[in-house]
Order: structure tokens, then sequence, then C-alpha cells
């Protein structure tokens, strides 16, 4: 009973230390909920849309202009520049007032009906990729869906009836969808995998900056059960950080989620104690309030990097191929794109799981020996 009192009350004073530290709880509880709100918000419409586009229209023809109304009526593009001369749309490019054009050579018609091959030439702005993105694909649907048109014309016009003719143009029928991200919105893919490299960055921060005000007041070592109880009061806010994540706020944003739910809560489980045992362990190894703050800001991005969804891991040098575990949030993240988004089993992750339980259990046991050593700067 005495035991589990002295552990009680180490857990109530860790909760109390967060509580009476404005920096603890800004990174803590702070952070997350306002990183919650604010960064998907930036990507909320998912998809670029109503991109401004100019049309060279250097034929005249009727066929020319039917292209210029699927063009307009693209939901992906907005024709703000209707043009004879190419190199007037160059320039609107090179101001910024258009995102790209499509060229309509000269002779266009005439080269269709003498079922000739015509190139219509699409040209975007590389430096914005998901507006030169949109920019290809509104023209593509909108010559695209003249040819097919012109197509099955010419095959009904050689004796083929509309049904013959469909067949015989598209003999297999090809629908795209995309299973994981149905909007393949940018969101959907980002913002599901930032998450955990949030989580990780603010339990990084705050709980280093706890331990090193203890540091620096010659509070840090205690007994093996009270740095139990600290790093349990850690684990708490972490937990509740990432259930918020993944139980409301992929929920209130519609991100893909809930694939499989207890895999996602088994992540939490493993994920959260790994980030709290090496927040302990660089707040003992800093021994100052200040530093971790310094050390930790920018590292996000490289982490980001590291973590292999954005940028192929197989790209990466040998050495950082295998330093990059080291950082939990690189299995976590791996994991939950797994368990959380595609609804694969457990087992599917158990390599990452795995990873985590051993972080963990590395940082819990080397927090517990060293500070249980006497405190000195």
């Amino acid at each position: 009973m005495a035991g589990r009192s002295s552990f009680l009350r180490a857990f109530l004073d860790a909760l109390r230390a967060v509580i009476s530290d404005k920096g603890v709880v800004m990174l803590l509880v702070g952070a997350p909920v306002l990183y919650g709100f604010f960064y998907p918000w930036f990507y909320g419409q998912e998809v670029v849309q109503r991109v401004p586009v100019a049309v060279v229209q250097q034929d005249g023809s009727g066929l020319a202009r039917q292209v210029l109304r699927f063009a307009e009526a693209s939901p992906r593009i907005a024709v703000a520049l209707v043009t004879g001369d190419e190199g007037e749309a160059q320039q609107a490019l090179l101001r910024g007032e258009i995102m790209g054009y499509a060229l309509l050579p000269a002779d266009m018609k005439r080269d269709v009906v003498r079922s000739q091959n015509v190139v219509v030439p699409v040209y975007a702005n590389g430096a914005y990729p998901l507006a030169a993105k949109q920019v290809q694909y509104g023209f593509a649907e909108a010559v695209g869906t003249v040819s097919a048109g012109i197509e099955l014309r010419r095959l009904r016009a050689g004796g083929q009836s509309s049904l013959q003719a469909a067949s015989s143009r598209s003999p297999i029928n090809l629908q795209m969808d995309a299973l994981f991200n149905p909007t393949e919105g940018y969101g959907s893919f980002v913002v599901v995998a930032v998450a955990v490299l949030i989580l990780q960055q603010t339990l990084l921060m705050g709980g280093a900056l706890l331990v090193g005000t203890w540091r620096e007041r010659g509070e840090a070592a205690a007994p093996p059960h009270v740095w139990l109880a600290r790093l349990l009061a850690l684990c708490a806010l972490g937990w509740l950080s990432g259930l918020y994540y993944f139980g409301w706020i992929f929920v209130w944003h519609d991100f893909p989620r809930g694939g499989n739910p207890l895999g996602a809560v088994l992540l939490l489980a493993v994920f959260v104690p790994a980030v709290a045992g090496l927040a302990a362990l660089l707040g003992w190894w800093l021994g100052n309030r200040e530093r971790a703050m310094q050390m930790l800001l920018f590292t996000s991005i490289p982490l980001a990097f590291l973590a292999g969804f954005s940028w192929p891991a197989e790209a990466l040098p040998t050495l950082l191929q295998w330093l990059r575990w080291l950082s939990p949030s690189t299995a976590a993240i791996q994991a939950s794109l797994r368990l959380n988004q595609l609804g694969a089993p457990v087992d599917a992750a158990l390599f990452q799981l795995t990873v985590l339980l051993a972080l963990a259990l590395a940082a819990w046991l080397a927090i517990l020996w060293v500070g249980r050593s006497k405190d000195k700067d």
C-alpha cells in the first residue's frame, strides 16, 4: 500500500509539474490542439481547382472552338486568356497571370479530316507541381473528349452502330479509383503522416523541457518507481494527444482513417512510451531547459524526409537508411499508414511495432539507470 501511494504521489507530482510550467503545458497540451486545428486548414481544399490558363487558338475551325468549350467546362482549369499569339500566352505565363496554356495548331481540323495525327502541346509552370498537374489533366480531358467524339463518328461513318463503335474504340473499359485517398488530395496524403511527427516533436520537446528543468533545480535524480511515474505521466498526455488526432481530427477533416482501429491503438501504446523515454533521456543529457527547444526545433523537416512517405527511403544514403530507425517517427509513420489508413492487419506492421517497443524498452531502462545516480552538473 505504501509503494502504491508513493507511486501515485509521484505520478500526480509529475502532472502538477507539467501544469505549473507554462512552457511545458504549451508544448504538451496547447501545441497538439493548435496544430490539429491549423495545420490541416492549409490543405482544406485537398485539390487545386480552377487554375487560370490560356488557349492559343491558331486554328479558327469549329473543332478548335469545341476544344475551347470543353476546356472552359473543366473544373480543373479556368480559361483566362484566348489568343492567337503564342508569345502573348508566354508573357502571361511569365507574369504569373496564368499557370499554363494549350496550343491548338494551325490546320488542326484539316489534319483530323485527313486522318493524320494531331499533337496539341500543353505547357505548364513546373515551379508549382500541383497546379501544373491540373493544367495538364484539364487540357488532356478536354482534348481527349473531343478526340473520342471524332473517333466514334468516324467508326459510325464506316458502317458500325453506336454500340459497335463504342466497343471498337474502347474494348476494355478502364476505371481508376484511388483506394486509400479517394479525393487524391494533398491533405489526405501529407497530414495523416505528418500528424505522427507532430505528436512526436511536441512530446519530445515538452518532456525534455520538463526533465531539463528538474536537472537545473537538482530534482531529477529519483528512485526507479518515481521515474516510472514520471514517464507514465508523460505517456498519459501523449496518449490523449494521439487519440485526439486519430479519433477526432482525422474524422473532422475527413481524412482516410479507421482502417484498423485496434491496430492504431496498439501503435499508440508503443509509440508514445518510446518518445517519452527519449524525451527524458534528452532532457537529462542536456541538463538545460532551453537547449531541447534549440536542438529539436529544426529537426522536423529532416525527420519527415527520413520517414519514407514523401521521399523514397531507398534513395537515401545507406547510413541514413539505418540511422533513421533511431527516431520513433520513422516506424510510427509507416505503421500508422498501414494500420490507420490502409486497414492492414497487425502482422503487416509487426516490424515497425517491434522497433518502437525496442526503442521504448531501451530508453526506459537507460533513464531508470542514469536517473538513480547523483544529479551532477
